[in-house]
């Protein structure tokens, strides 16, 4: 007669095979999740004896579920646009400090909470490499990344100018054309600089570069920087000055800021001048500076390579920090948490953590979402497998109850 434990250890089995595929439709659209799969092996065997060519004669008592290994295969990436959502393309697994431990996600459905620090929907924080002034310190240890609305990118002084224009060779001796740009201090203050071209002859002019009196503490007149002649060929190409004109300085500034060491460049990086002198009106065709004011943060993207780019108002982007991302020598050996969360074990092994797109590590995708990764038509067709196999075996208990029942009715 068959045993009851062997047919009741199918019904458990199943029972936690239905469990897994329940738990996988009912994260078909969680964010990142990945399906499992109950995987059955048999249980011991009891022999009852030796066939006549010695083999052995064995009877099974039952099976159970052996491992229930994770899917880790690349779920939909879905774009959304939000800022703070971030797909992994690839391996990995993003890093997260919670109650001091470390743990790991696929989930990039981040936020960044009101002291501007990326964390998980859970509430874990995001670790990474932070910046300074836009650059990242790769040898720093992580930690948590902070994207505030309040940041401010500083200004940078203006250290070159340049000018694309044409004087007007018709233009008679003794009148003037200027035109204004505007350069920045080391405070980001904004000065206008007018430059005034006169002629004097044929192919030659004069120029005057003048800031305004009460720039530099002053009242009155303009105050000139810097004078000088052009010369220009029968081509109305600049000859001369043959260089950049260097050592343009603009001192005692009314704000307290240092010193400007203005270059102003007449020729471009194949030689060719900037500055021309033919028959057509004088004209300024644009203006180049290499300085800018500060500004305040007003947008980021993540990109590939994990690093939060900033974009702020002074129209400068900067890096904020950079994501990283964690892998393991057997991504079936960590613990699920819950929340969309795993934590390392001795089967996992220990964390190798790097950047994004290094050492086997996908890339990211910023505002987008890795889906579920559980196929809805796999999941039905592994559910009627595991109905069927339930119900065989709780077929096999009522039998075996038949036939208990008729073997304790013959001593009737």
């Amino acid at each position: 007669m068959g045993s009851f434990s062997t047919s009741l250890a199918g019904l458990e089995a199943d029972s936690q095979d239905l469990s897994v595929i329940s738990n996988n439709l009912a994260n078909l659209n969680t964010v990142a999740y990945k399906g499992a799969t109950a995987s059955f092996q048999d249980l011991f065997y009891q022999q009852i004896g030796s066939s006549g060519d010695g083999n052995p004669i064995q009877v099974g008592v039952g099976t159970k579920v052996g491992a229930i290994p994770a899917d880790f295969t690349q779920g939909t990436i879905q774009s959304t646009g939000v800022d703070t959502d971030v797909a992994i393309e690839g391996s990995g697994f993003f890093v997260a400090s919670e109650n001091g431990a470390q743990v790991y996600t696929r989930a990039g459905n981040f936020s960044v909470n009101a002291d501007g620090t990326l964390q998980t929907s859970d509430g874990a924080t995001i670790l990474g490499l932070p910046a300074t002034n836009g650059v990242i310190n790769t040898n720093a240890t992580p930690g948590p990344i902070t994207i505030s609305q309040g940041q401010i990118n500083p200004p940078n002084p203006t250290t070159t100018v340049g000018l694309t224009l044409n004087l007007d060779s018709g233009t008679a001796a003794g009148q003037s054309f200027s035109t204004p740009i505007t350069v920045y201090d080391s405070l980001g203050t904004a000065h206008v600089l007018t430059y005034t071209f006169t002629n004097t002859a044929p192919g030659s002019w004069t120029y005057a570069i003048t800031i305004p009196a009460a720039d530099v503490g002053g009242t009155g007149a303009p105050v000139t920087i810097n004078s000088g002649t052009l010369t220009f060929n029968g081509s109305g190409q600049l000859t001369a000055p043959a260089a950049n004109v260097t050592g343009i300085a603009v001192t005692g500034l009314a704000d307290g800021a240092n010193n400007l060491n203005l270059t102003w460049d007449l020729y471009d990086s194949t030689g060719t001048g900037e500055i021309t002198q033919v028959a057509s009106p004088s004209s300024t065709t644009s203006t180049q500076q290499d300085g800018y004011p500060s500004g305040s943060l007003n947008s980021y993207t993540i990109n590939s390579n994990g690093v939060i780019e900033g974009t702020f108002s002074n129209g400068q982007t900067q890096a904020l920090g950079q994501i990283l991302l964690a892998n393991f020598p057997d991504v079936q050996g960590l613990v699920r948490d819950g929340a969309n969360e795993f934590s390392s074990s001795l089967a996992s092994g220990a964390p190798v953590i790097a950047a994004p797109g290094t050492g086997g590590l996908g890339t990211l995708s910023g505002g987008s979402l890795e889906q579920s990764n559980v196929d809805i038509s796999t999941q039905f067709a592994q559910l009627i497998l595991a109905q069927s196999g339930y119900e065989a075996n709780a077929k096999v208990v009522t039998t075996l109850d038949t036939i208990t029942q008729a073997t304790i009715n013959l001593i009737q």
